[in-house]
């Protein structure tokens, strides 16, 4: 193989790459804590879009709870998106014949 046929085909993977990561960032994960009292929504490019609290755990009194529930959903939520975006970005490269674990 030429390195002239090297370069185009990086070129075209690169190309490739770009267009799924727009493609993860319009696709979206959602996770639930404390049975759906907190849900957070993000993307595949690990940004977060929502969160919904049900009054419900609302307590002045405890804050401290309803913050860990927020952080526990929006770690839950990202972890799920690169989750997906690993899959994807799995699928596109897997005919390279790059070793497993490259970091996609």
């Amino acid at each position: 193989m030429n390195i002239a046929k090297m370069m185009k085909q990086a070129q075209q993977m690169q190309k490739k790459m770009g267009e799924m990561q727009a493609e993860l960032a319009t696709k979206e994960v959602s996770a639930s804590v404390a049975g759906g009292k907190v849900t957070v929504v993000a993307n595949g490019a690990g940004e977060v879009l929502s969160i919904k609290i049900d009054p419900a755990v609302v307590d002045p009194e405890d804050i401290e709870l309803l913050e860990d529930l927020v952080l526990s959903g929006v770690k839950q939520a990202i972890e799920q998106g690169k989750e997906m975006s690993q899959a994807e970005m799995g699928k596109l490269t897997a005919g390279l014949g790059l070793p497993p674990g490259l970091g996609f």
